[in-house]
């Protein structure tokens, strides 16, 4: 046969390429971990109990804010990720700008409280519940968002991993939030922001073993 004919034949009978396919495969994959991290708190927790007053929705839905934020902007950066030099397109300071923001606010909370305030704003009534659930819940996520990673081409796994974890600590968190009755802008600060960080360690690690080709 000859190298046309051999060019035509390959060349025909081609199906067209899903572009989608790996962008729904992920969508799919996160909609199932936020759904198992919801699920996963109202039967641990449930849902808290004095959301019928203005003050603790507002509080909540400030919570919610951040972590929302972290899922979204993550889930952005895994789209890229997954695919050959993706990495390319990613911007650690962007990823970092939820963190700041809660930060900084948590640090304003804390320069118009008196010093007497301090450690119930930062240490709450259940932090030790928080920094343990949270990255407890993320696990399925977790395991969900890899799975679906995997059914792409990421080439930077590492940070490929870190973006995973960083989808499910931020799901994880969202969750928790819906029963976490420590409002104030340093709790979350410190210990959502520091628990949804160490699932994105977590994941930074575990990713090149996990999404290897």
């Amino acid at each position: 046969m000859k190298t046309d004919d051999l060019i035509t034949m390959l060349s025909t009978q081609v199906e067209p390429v899903d572009r989608n396919r790996m962008g729904r495969s992920l969508a799919l994959g996160v909609a199932f971990a936020a759904a198992v991290a919801a699920l996963a708190t109202l039967a641990a927790f449930g849902v808290r109990s004095d959301l019928d007053h203005v003050h603790s929705l507002t509080y909540m839905i400030g919570k919610l804010t951040f972590t929302l934020t972290v899922v979204v902007i993550a889930t952005i950066y895994l789209l890229r990720l997954a695919r050959p030099g993706g990495e390319r397109e990613t911007s650690l300071l962007v990823l970092a700008a939820p963190f700041l923001a809660v930060m900084m606010l948590g640090a304003l909370t804390l320069s118009t409280a008196p010093r007497s305030h301090w450690d119930h704003a930062v240490l709450g009534t259940h932090w030790i519940e928080c920094i343990i659930s949270i990255p407890l819940i993320a696990v399925v996520p977790f395991a969900l968002t890899i799975w679906a990673m995997r059914h792409a081409m990421p080439t930077d796994l590492r940070r490929a991993g870190a973006a995973a974890g960083l989808v499910a600590g931020g799901l994880s968190a969202t969750g928790y939030a819906l029963h976490c009755i420590d409002d104030s802008m340093p709790f979350v600060a410190l210990w959502y922001g520091a628990t949804i960080a160490l699932c994105a360690v977590t994941g930074a690690l575990l990713g090149p073993r996990l999404l290897r080709w």
